[in-house]
C-alpha cells in the first residue's frame, strides 16, 4: 500500500457515528476492506470516459415493484419492543441540543 486512503482512527469514528462497536481485530479488518474499496473507485476515476455515452439501464428489466400501502398500527408494545431504549413509555433517543453551557 503506497499511500493511507483511510486510517483506522477514521474508520473507528464513523463506527461510533453509527452506533458500532468493533474489536481491535474488526477495525483493522474493516480498514483494509474500506482500504480496497477506495482503491476500487480511485482506479475507475482514472478511466477516460469521454467518449463514452451516457447509460442509463444496463437491461431490458424493469423493478418489480409492490403496491405501497400504508397500515393502520396501535401496537405500542410492539414499536417499543424494538427501540434500543425505552423512558416511560417513550422513545429514549440521545439529546441533539445540549442546554448545558458546558460547551460539549
Amino acid at each position: 500500500m503506497a499511500e493511507e486512503r483511510i486510517t483506522a482512527d477514521q474508520v473507528a469514528h464513523v463506527a461510533g457515528l453509527a452506533k458500532l462497536e468493533f474489536t481491535p481485530d474488526q477495525l483493522d479488518m474493516f480498514t483494509g476492506q474500506l482500504e480496497k474499496i477506495i482503491g476500487m473507485f480511485e482506479e475507475l476515476d482514472a478511466v477516460d470516459t469521454t467518449d463514452v455515452p451516457v447509460t442509463s439501464q444496463v437491461s431490458d428489466r424493469r423493478n418489480a415493484l409492490r403496491d405501497d400501502v400504508a397500515v393502520k398500527s396501535n401496537d405500542r408494545e410492539a414499536l417499543l419492543a424494538n427501540a434500543p431504549e425505552t423512558a416511560n413509555g417513550l422513545i429514549k433517543v440521545p439529546a441533539i441540543i445540549d442546554e448545558s453551557g458546558d460547551g460539549e
